[in-house]
């Protein structure tokens, strides 16, 4: 077994028979059904646990494998290409010594020396010694081959990577940031073109530099330099002069094999919401969810809801999301609490009901991600992390029919029911809003919809969950999951807590005296204190639509939550009205701005209004921005009325 503990492409199971820690005793899997995991311990005692409440319970472990760990995003970003190749080379190699296979068992026919029925793991270990001798890496014997497979054991891919080459200078070099980002864009401008060399790229990026700063402003370097320059920075699958790739074949029929186990193949997709949401400037943005769709039970591994102009969203987000239980999360309870008291008056589920049922929503690191170029932004570190995890990345065929497709109506299926509860959740719109024509920020709508995933979507009967034969029975999305952990006989395991704010996008921050200043928001704790007035810039990893806490790498090199300190806001009752008040008076700002045409345009349609209400005009626009033509406005449609205790309580 590998060290993943995989009996399967592309993750870690938990089998039949296998020993597993649980509420700190040891316990071995006696049976799996219908998504219940049946345990024995030594002493005669029995139990049955929900098995994604049991992968996902606190000190939960299986006996005899290592966890899977992911490397640091942002160290492995540190390390130059070919010390990342060497150490992914490594790890091909230290598997089929392990396993027999590179990618892992039942991947393929292991060769003959590195068969484990026939051998033993020394002789394997003596075989791969030649073997790379034989290809010419230098020094390299059994020892050396041990050595790095028991570092890999230990530390993962991390531990294969040559830390002498850390340090190594940038392909770059020394050159002008502006020179290095106009070559960037020549680049750009010239893929596709089957004539154009590197002199013309050179001759281009002068023009770019002269164009952008001035004639003679940017000091350009040597040409013999800018030829190197332009060799580096080239993509090696498109160099200067080579035509662009197209699909110029037509589509294929068929297609991949469907999926027959929880989180084999898991689709990547984007749809747009009919429903606006406040931006934080105030004004209403269009939403759209990218989402993770178990391509065998439909499950919602993650959902994420994100402004439709900020581009796709990152996978190592999504990866987060879908791979890390909710529960091992650092502060999940008290972070559900606060989005729970900030939502509209009536919810689906009480918070003790919701805790209960998000607690067994399934999560698991998935075999296969079939991806969209659009949908979620695949870089060189996520490839990474789905290399030292076992995921596959599989693009999303293009104009053909099939799983991917589906799972696309699915989302756009979803998409639809959840704008309609949005919009139903919604109280009354004030006039303001009405213009606007939206009501949720960002995350209150982010909030809803995990609700709504975990008490309606997921227990929602669909069409295509349906067996060839009980055509008229269609399952939901948990009794699917539950009904094919029971048929493949194994659960697929998801990562520990920890790594959730590893997986996240890092930057460099300032740790000032008042903390960490990010996005207009502040964030403290007390853990902070020894390392202040260092002046240093410190690693923080942030979600990007998740804005109530941030994770810092403090010298124990471990990552810390610090809490957004503001974040209670959202617990105080008066809060939220402040804020669609201040929502109001950004409106009646924007109307004011208007210009004098569109006013213009709308004084016939106005004086209509005006005579068939007999004469009442509203004052919202007026008391914003004064009554010039009439006098004062008057008190009824000054847009301010008599606070009502009991209805504000009954929005908390």
């Amino acid at each position: 077994m590998s060290r993943h503990g995989a009996t399967a492409p592309g993750g870690r199971h938990l089998e039949v028979g296998a020993q597993v820690t649980f509420e700190d005793r040891t316990w071995q899997v006696a049976a799996q059904v219908d998504g219940r995991v049946h345990l024995a311990a030594d002493d005669g005692a029995a139990a049955c646990v929900v098995a994604a409440r049991l992968v996902a319970a606190p000190g939960f472990s299986v006996i005899g494998t290592a966890a899977a760990a992911p490397p640091a995003p942002a160290l492995w970003e540190t390390v130059p290409l070919a010390a990342q190749e060497r150490a992914l080379a490594w790890q091909r190699h230290i598997r089929e010594v392990e396993t027999g296979l590179p990618g892992g068992p039942e991947s393929g026919v292991p060769r003959t020396e590195y068969d484990p029925q026939r051998f033993t793991l020394a002789e394997r270990e003596h075989a791969k010694a030649q073997e790379l001798a034989g290809l010419g890496w230098a020094r390299v014997s059994r020892t050396t081959v041990q050595r790095m497979r028991l570092v890999y054991g230990r530390q993962g891919l991390w531990g294969l990577v040559d830390k002498r080459h850390l340090r190594a200078p940038s392909p770059t070099g020394r050159t002008d940031e502006r020179v290095v980002s106009a070559v960037l864009e020549a680049l750009r401008r010239c893929r596709g073109r089957s004539k154009t060399t590197t002199k013309q790229v050179i001759e281009l990026t002068e023009q770019i530099v002269a164009d952008t700063h001035g004639p003679g402003r940017v000091q350009l370097p040597a040409r013999s330099s800018l030829y190197r320059l332009v060799k580096a920075l080239a993509d090696p699958a498109e160099p200067p002069g080579s035509p662009a790739r197209t699909a110029t074949s037509p589509g294929r029929t068929g297609g991949p094999p469907a999926a027959l186990r929880p989180a084999e193949r898991v689709h990547v997709a984007t749809a747009r919401l009919g429903i606006g949401a406040v931006g934080e400037d105030g004004s209403a943005v269009e939403v759209a969810v990218t989402a993770a769709l178990d391509g065998a039970s439909g499950c919602v591994l993650a959902a994420v809801l994100h402004p439709q102009q900020s581009g796709p969203v990152e996978l190592s987000v999504l990866l987060a999301e879908m791979a890390v239980p909710r529960p091992l999360r650092p502060g999940w309870p008290a972070l559900l609490e606060q989005a729970h008291a900030g939502g509209p008056p009536r919810r689906l589920m009480s918070l003790p009901a919701r805790i209960e049922a998000t607690a067994a929503r399934p999560a698991a690191v998935p075999e296969t991600l079939v991806v969209d170029r659009g949908p979620a932004a695949v870089t060189s570190t996520v490839l990474t992390v789905c290399e030292s995890l076992g995921i596959s990345l599989e693009p999303a065929p293009p104009r053909t029919a099939g799983a991917h497709r589906g799972a696309l109506r699915t989302l756009e299926v979803l998409a639809g029911l959840f704008t309609r509860h949005a919009a139903a959740a919604a109280r009354p719109l004030a006039p303001a809003e009405k213009e606007s024509g939206a009501y949720w920020s960002v995350p209150q709508l982010q909030d809803l919809l995990d609700e709504w995933i975990t008490a309606f979507w997921h227990h929602r009967p669909q069409e295509q969950l349906r067996h060839p034969l009980l055509s008229r029975a269609g399952l939901t999305p948990q009794e699917m999951w539950d009904v094919l952990l029971g048929a493949a006989g194994m659960v697929p395991l998801p990562l520990a807590g920890q790594h959730y704010g590893e997986l996240l996008p890092a930057r460099r921050c300032a740790l000032t005296e008042s903390g960490i200043r990010l996005g207009g928001r502040r964030y403290d704790d007390a853990c902070l204190d020894e390392h202040r007035r260092r002046g240093q810039r410190w690693e923080v990893h942030h979600h990007p639509y998740d804005l109530r806490q941030v994770f810092i790498r403090l010298p124990d090199g471990l990552l810390h939550a610090i809490g957004w300190a503001d974040g209670e806001h959202a617990l105080r009752p008066f809060d939220e009205t402040v804020r669609r008040r201040i929502g109001g008076i950004l409106a009646r700002r924007g109307a004011c701005a208007r210009p004098a045409s569109e006013t213009t345009g709308r004084s016939a349609g106005a004086a209509g209004e005006k005579a068939a209400t007999g004469g009442i005009v509203s004052g919202a626009v007026r008391d914003a921005c004064g009554d010039k033509a009439g006098g004062q406005a008057t008190a009824e449609g000054s847009g301010f009325g008599v606070w009502d205790a009991h209805a504000e309580a009954e929005q908390w």
